[in-house]
C-alpha cells in the first residue's frame, strides 16, 4: 500500500509533518474539539504554533458549522505539548471510516498517549439543560462501522478511562456521566430512535466519537470523552431540532468549557 491507501502510513506521514512543522520531537496529548467546543480552545496554554488542518497529509477542511478548522499546538502549565484539533471528519460525510479516525491515529503516531474527545449532542434527561457537559462513561455504536480491519480484537471494557474521569471530577465535581449513542446521521434522530437509545441504556445521542474511541484504544491511547448537551433529543425537545441550537449552546457554555479543559490540561 502507498501512504495514500494505508491509513497507518498516512497517519505516520501526517505526524512527521506535524512535528517537523512545529519543531517538536513529539506531542504528549491531543484534544478533538467537536461541535460547540472550538471556542473553548482559546488560552489553553502557551502557543507553539498552528496551521489549517487541510495543510497536513490526509486531513480535509471541516464541513460542519460550529467546528474550527485548525490544528493548534500549545504547551500546558504542566509542561506537556498538547495538540488541539478544532474540527473533525464525520462518518456521514462519506469519506470512509479511515478519514474519520485519521486525527486520532495521527496524534498517536506523533507520540500522544492521552486523548480527549468532545462533541455536541442531544440529551435524554431534562435535568441536563443545554450547555451541560457530561462525561462519557461508555458508548453504543449504532453506525454499523468500525475502524478495525481483520481479526483485530480490541477490549473495550474500559473504553473511557476511569482514571481520567476521576481527574475531570477533581476539576468539576458536579459533572454527570452517561452512555453516548452514536447514530450515522446526518439527519437528527427520530423520537422513536431516541426512545430506543434510552431503552438500550443511552443517555446522550450524537453523530461522532465512538469510531474515534475505538481507533484510540487500538492505538493504546487513554481516552476521556466529554459531551456538551446542546439540546434535548427529538421527542423530548418541545421544538424542532436545528444545528443553530448546537452553535448557540456552545457559545453560551464557552467559559465553563474553557475552565473544564484548562483544569484538565493542568492535570494531564
Amino acid at each position: 500500500m502507498t501512504p495514500q491507501t494505508d491509513p497507518q502510513a498516512l497517519a505516520a506521514e501526517a505526524a512527521a509533518s506535524l512535528t517537523e512543522r512545529f519543531g517538536v520531537g513529539s506531542i504528549d496529548l491531543a484534544l478533538v474539539l467537536g461541535s460547540g467546543w472550538s471556542g473553548a480552545a482559546a488560552g489553553l496554554g502557551e502557543p507553539i504554533g498552528e496551521c489549517l488542518l487541510e495543510e497536513l497529509p490526509g486531513f480535509a477542511k471541516p464541513v460542519v458549522a460550529g467546528h474550527g478548522g485548525a490544528l493548534k499546538l500549545v504547551r500546558t502549565s504542566a509542561g506537556k505539548v498538547a495538540a488541539l484539533f478544532t474540527g473533525r471528519t464525520h462518518y456521514y460525510e462519506g469519506r470512509g471510516v479511515a478519514a474519520v479516525v485519521h486525527g486520532v491515529r495521527t496524534a498517536a503516531a506523533a507520540g500522544a498517549r492521552t486523548i480527549v474527545l468532545t462533541n455536541g449532542c442531544g440529551g435524554l434527561h431534562l435535568e441536563w439543560a443545554p450547555g451541560t457537559p457530561v462525561l462519557i462513561r461508555d458508548h453504543i455504536n449504532l453506525t454499523g462501522a468500525t475502524p478495525l480491519v481483520g481479526a483485530t480484537f480490541i477490549d473495550l471494557t474500559e473504553a473511557y478511562s476511569q482514571r481520567l474521569r476521576a481527574l475531570a471530577h477533581e476539576v468539576d465535581p458536579t459533572l454527570a456521566e452517561g452512555v453516548y449513542v452514536q447514530f450515522s446521521g446526518p439527519q437528527y434522530e427520530t423520537p422513536a430512535e431516541v426512545r430506543m437509545a434510552g431503552i438500550l441504556g443511552g443517555d446522550l445521542v450524537g453523530m461522532s466519537t465512538t469510531l474515534e474511541t475505538i481507533a484510540a484504544r487500538e492505538a493504546g491511547l487513554e481516552v476521556l470523552g466529554i459531551s456538551l448537551v446542546t439540546n434535548p433529543g427529538a421527542g423530548i425537545s418541545p421544538t424542532p431540532l436545528h444545528h443553530a441550537e448546537v452553535i448557540a449552546a456552545g457559545q453560551a457554555a464557552e467559559p465553563r468549557l474553557r475552565e473544564l479543559l484548562a483544569g484538565l490540561l493542568d492535570r494531564l
